[in-house]
């Protein structure tokens, strides 16, 4: 095993920082690892906002639900889907269909896996913030954003304090990696899926106030975060900056 294929195999998030900051050399290296992305057919339709000034950052977190590591985190970068570029540059092509959020999401979700990827490389240690979407039209205009773009994820960095975590367990290979053509849900492997996540959670430390216990499966676990997931403005939220009318 070479030492990419290690370090992917041991990814966990880190949720606690010290107040170490990451040097020039460090955010400039995972920046151009991240920039250095596949992107589709060269688009280019992602934009990394940097959130360095504290205040900014307060007012960022407190409309990421409260989330006390986007502060403490040495480093939190927002990847937006941006298309506004592209707009600026072919004013005359309708950017409303939908497949163009969809080049601009799958472009940000890779971009910022590679940014985290670049910075376990370095000892450095991160963690994904989706709550940037929970009140994503506030943080829109906090952030000024123009037409065609929009937040998709935020990147906690930084110098991870104390241990890292134990490895979440993944859905067995049987589960997700297929032959040829689709194959249905089987239920007596989501069943032992689900007795080993459920294991996991018993043994779980809990850190107050995001860590709490968790006893559940991963059953329950996607019916739970399935349902309180719905956000049903999105699509309005979408309309108003362009996307997704068609």
């Amino acid at each position: 095993m070479n030492p990419t294929i290690e370090l992917l195999h041991n990814h966990a998030s880190v949720r606690s920082y010290s107040p170490e900051p990451l040097t020039d050399e460090q955010r400039d290296a995972v920046f151009r690892a991240a920039n250095q992305t596949s992107s589709f057919s060269l688009l280019q339709a992602v934009s990394v906002i940097r959130i360095a000034d504290p205040a900014l950052r307060k007012q960022v977190r407190a409309l990421c639900v409260d989330q006390p590591y986007i502060e403490e985190a040495g480093e939190f970068w927002i990847f937006c889907a941006d298309f506004n570029r592209n707009h600026q540059i072919a004013p005359d092509v309708d950017l409303s269909y939908i497949e163009f959020l969809l080049i601009g999401a799958f472009d940000a979700g890779l971009m910022a896996q590679n940014a985290l990827t670049a910075a376990e490389s370095l000892g450095l240690g991160g963690v994904y913030i989706g709550a940037v979407r929970s009140n994503i039209e506030a943080l829109s205009e906090l952030l000024e954003l123009p037409e065609y773009t929009i937040p998709l994820v935020g990147l906690c960095l930084g110098v991870p304090a104390g241990e890292k975590a134990g490895l979440k367990p993944r859905l067995p290979q049987s589960m997700v990696l297929f032959e040829d053509r689709y194959r249905t849900l089987d239920r007596d492997e989501l069943a032992d899926y689900d007795r080993t996540v459920l294991n996991y959670y018993e043994q779980r430390p809990v850190k107050a106030p995001f860590t709490v216990k968790k006893v559940k499966g991963w059953s329950d676990h996607v019916q739970n975060h399935l349902e309180r997931s719905i956000m049903p403005d999105m699509m309005d939220y979408l309309n108003k900056q362009g996307f997704a009318k068609k």
